[in-house]
């Protein structure tokens, strides 16, 4: 029988243990790093698609989205699509702030299909999902959760779309769980929404997706 000195069984025991513990508190593994990528390089809209006619633009490293002169629907979509991810977010919102941003989407001109979990002023729903060109909202949260909104602050949000499951969270607080068949069978685009009427100003940064 062949013996195993002592210290290198301490030693492997500790490499498991260690890998273990930086799992379970949250860290992503290798393979999830590697599956984790920033849709916006803070310099530029590289690997993004402008659809319409309003603003958007890069100012000290922040992406920001503005109502141009004919204040109708804008969308800065990405080039890539995805279908099951993990997508966090910030945004603070100045003027109007209305806005959203949509997953599993399809853009033709400023027609677009899919989903959108809201951005909006305080009051509108903001974490919701909505179905544009579709049933319209499928799910709003409990209005209580509003007072999680920082409008003129930065606030995070966090989407998570796993088949038909989509999960918002709003500064850390979830706001809605939602399970739904038609989104378990789509994968398209992640945009951002000017919505229209004029007078809307948003701020974008750390956009990063996870995919799953």
């Amino acid at each position: 029988m062949t013996r195993v000195p002592l210290l290198s069984i301490i030693i492997f025991l500790s490499a498991v243990f260690y890998s273990c513990s930086n799992t379970s508190s949250g860290e992503y593994s290798n393979q999830e790093t590697i599956d984790t990528a920033q849709l916006f390089n803070g310099k530029d809209l590289d690997g993004w698609v402008i659809h319409g006619t309003e603003k958007w633009y890069v100012e000290e490293g922040v992406l920001v989205c503005e109502s141009g002169s004919d204040a109708q629907y804008g969308y800065l979509a990405t080039k890539e699509s995805f279908k099951n991810m993990d997508l966090s977010l910030e945004f603070k919102q100045e003027a109007d702030g209305n806005s959203g941003v949509f997953f599993r989407s399809s853009i033709e001109g400023t027609k677009i299909t899919g989903w959108q979990a809201e951005v909006a002023p305080p009051g509108h729903n903001t974490g919701g999902i909505y179905e544009s060109y579709g049933r319209g909202w499928l799910v709003t949260p409990d209005s209580t959760l509003d007072m999680h909104l920082k409008m003129g602050e930065w606030n995070k949000m966090r989407i998570k779309v796993v088949d038909d499951e989509v999960t918002t969270w709003l500064n850390g607080q979830q706001m809605i769980h939602l399970k739904d068949e038609k989104i378990g069978t789509a994968e398209g685009q992640i945009a951002l929404q000017i919505h229209d009427g004029g007078g809307i100003k948003v701020r974008w940064r750390n956009i990063v997706v996870r995919k799953i």
